[in-house]
């Protein structure tokens, strides 16, 4: 599995996945939908399986010695990797803003707003893209398009129901600074960083399932 993972930070790896962690930055402009930048996340996970698909990637890594499902997961853990490392990035972000920015400019009018809360929301959103898109990917290979397409329409349904439910009044709390309310958001967080090993987890096992019945 590590050399699979070298092969993958080698000859797949998009420019893009390592530009779109730089969109964590996102927290500091005023009043600005946050969740998109989980959406570009996705969108380098699409550039990476687009390239690796154009270079014939697949059937060269299934030619060497490794189990076939191992060759799906190995790109799940690497997308899995950037993912991490932007929730990481973004928390760094927010907690500079946090001990920055005066209150008023710590709400967000136009989602939900940057604290831990927030990162546990980012965090289900990039688990709803894995479970979506990898496993309809590793169905049919050779299609990255259709399921990124997909992937991406639920992505963005479900930002719409947390901007729409970030305006209800029992969700003020959670749009709060940090030093407010601080349990309810960490669980918050909590709950959404074990949805997300929960979500893609299945979202590996369904791939691999997936990808041992392919004739490549």
């Amino acid at each position: 599995m590590k050399a699979l993972i070298k092969k993958e930070f080698s000859l797949c790896l998009h420019p893009t996945a390592a530009i779109f962690l730089t969109f964590a930055a996102f927290v500091f402009v005023p009043n600005y939908p946050y969740e998109v930048m989980f959406f570009f996340s996705g969108l380098s996970v699409f550039f990476m399986c687009m390239a690796a698909r154009e270079n014939g990637d697949l059937a060269f890594t299934c030619a060497l010695p490794v189990k076939k499902c191992e060759v799906s997961l190995a790109r799940i853990l690497v997308a899995g990797m950037f993912q991490c490392a932007l929730l990481l990035l973004t928390a760094i972000c927010i907690a500079v803003k946090q001990a920055c920015f005066p209150d008023e400019m710590l709400v967000n009018l136009a989602g939900n707003s940057a604290n831990l809360a927030f990162c546990g929301l980012g965090a289900l959103l990039l688990g709803s893209f894995n479970l979506v898109f990898f496993p309809l990917h590793y169905h049919r290979p050779e299609k990255v398009g259709v399921p990124f397409l997909i992937a991406a329409a639920v992505q963005f349904m479900l930002i719409g129901i947390l901007i729409l439910i970030r305006h209800l009044p029992f969700a003020a709390p959670l749009c709060s600074p940090d030093f407010a309310n601080v349990g309810l958001k960490l669980a918050v967080l909590l709950a959404g960083l074990v949805l997300y090993c929960m979500i893609t987890a299945l979202a590996a096992r369904l791939s691999m399932k997936n990808f041992e019945k392919v004739d490549l």
